[in-house]
C-alpha cells in the first residue's frame, strides 16, 4: 500500500465515514493537535528511565488515539467500529495524579515551566492538551463529542502538570514559584 494517495493535494482530507472536508476544518484541527499531543507524549516516554513511566505513557498515548478516532469519526453509523473512551481511563489519571502528588510540596502560587529538561517536555506537553482542549470544546459547540473526551483531555493536562513536578522532583530540578510582583 502507499503511503501516498494524491487526494489531498487540493487541500481536502476524508474523516472516518468517507466525507471530505477542509483540512482547515475544526475537526482536522482538533484531532491533528491530538496528534501533536501523541508525539509530544512519545517524545516525554523517551525521555524516561522508569519502564511504570513509560508504561503509564504508553496507555495515555493509546487512549488519545481513541480521542482522535472519535474527533475524525463524522457518522453515527458508517459501518467503522470507533473504540469507545471510558471513564476507567480518567479513573486511571486521576489515581495516577494521586500517586504522584503524595511527597510534593504544596503549592501556593503558580510555578514557571523549567527547572529540568524532562519537566520541561512534560509541561510542553501539558500546554498541548490545553490546547487540544481547547479545540476540542469548539468541535463539540457544533458536533457531538463523548463527555468523556473532553474530561479525558481535562484531567491529562493536570496530570502533565503534576507529572512535570513529580519529574522535576525526582531529578533534583529546581521549581521555580512565579513572583506577579503584587
Amino acid at each position: 500500500m502507499k503511503i501516498y494517495t494524491r487526494s489531498g493535494d487540493n487541500g481536502t482530507t476524508s474523516l472516518i465515514g468517507g466525507k471530505r472536508t477542509s483540512k482547515s476544518n475544526i475537526r482536522i484541527e482538533a484531532y491533528g493537535t491530538v496528534d501533536e499531543l501523541i508525539c509530544q507524549i512519545g517524545l516525554l516516554r523517551d525521555q524516561v528511565s522508569s519502564s511504570e513511566y513509560q508504561a503509564l505513557l504508553i496507555g495515555i498515548q493509546d487512549r488519545l488515539m481513541i480521542c482522535a478516532a472519535i474527533l475524525a469519526s463524522d457518522c453515527d453509523d458508517c459501518g467503522e467500529k470507533i473504540p469507545e473512551l471510558k471513564q476507567s481511563y480518567i479513573q486511571e489519571l486521576e489515581n495516577a495524579i494521586d500517586n504522584m502528588q503524595k511527597g510534593l510540596p504544596g503549592l501556593s502560587s503558580f510555578v514557571l515551566p523549567g527547572g529540568h529538561v524532562i519537566s520541561s517536555y512534560a509541561q510542553v506537553a501539558r500546554a498541548v492538551c490545553r490546547r487540544a482542549e481547547r479545540r476540542i470544546v469548539e468541535v463539540s459547540s457544533k458536533h457531538f463529542v463523548p463527555d468523556t473526551v473532553l474530561q479525558y483531555i481535562n484531567r491529562l493536562s493536570d496530570f502533565l502538570f503534576v507529572f512535570s513536578r513529580r519529574l522535576l522532583i525526582d531529578n533534583q530540578g529546581i521549581e521555580l514559584k512565579w513572583n506577579s510582583g503584587l
